[in-house]
C-alpha cells in the first residue's frame, strides 16, 4: 500500500438516502409528524438535517433501488416522552418502548415505528 492509499480513512457519514414513493407525503410526515428540519427540495427529492447528517428522500430511479431503507435509529433523550408525543400525532409504533440491553453504566431502550412510506425507524435512548 502506498502513502496515498493509507491516508484515506472513512469515518463520518455525510448523507443517508431512503426510498420513498410519494415525496410530498414523506416530507409532510418527516417535517410535520417527526418535527425534522427540511433543508431543501429538488425534483423528486427532499433533504432533511439530522444533526449534521443529511437525510435524502428520493423516488427510486431504477427497479433495483425500489426497496425499504435500512433501519435508521434516531437518538432521543426521553424515549417515553417522544413516544407519547409521536403517538398523539398519529404515529403507530410496532410495540411500546422497551429495554434492549443493560450496560454497566446505562440501559439501552428502543421503540420502532413505520414512516409514511412503510420504512422501519427506530428511536433509541441511553438511560443512565
Amino acid at each position: 500500500m502506498n502513502a496515498s492509499q493509507s491516508a484515506v480513512s472513512l469515518s463520518q457519514i455525510g448523507q443517508i438516502a431512503i426510498t420513498v414513493h410519494d415525496v410530498d407525503r414523506a416530507v409532510e410526515f418527516y417535517q410535520e409528524t417527526l418535527g425534522m428540519k427540511l433543508l431543501f427540495r429538488v425534483s423528486g427529492m427532499a433533504f432533511f438535517d439530522c444533526g449534521g447528517v443529511r437525510l435524502m428522500m428520493a423516488v427510486p430511479e431504477k427497479p433495483e433501488f425500489d426497496h425499504p431503507a435500512s433501519v435508521l435509529y434516531y437518538k432521543v433523550s426521553d424515549l417515553p416522552a417522544a413516544h407519547k408525543v409521536l403517538a398523539e400525532r398519529g404515529v403507530v409504533f410496532e410495540r411500546p418502548p422497551h429495554m434492549i440491553a443493560k450496560m454497566p453504566d446505562h440501559e439501552l431502550w428502543m421503540a420502532f415505528l413505520r414512516d409514511s412510506e412503510n420504512n422501519l425507524l427506530g428511536l433509541m435512548s441511553e438511560v443512565r
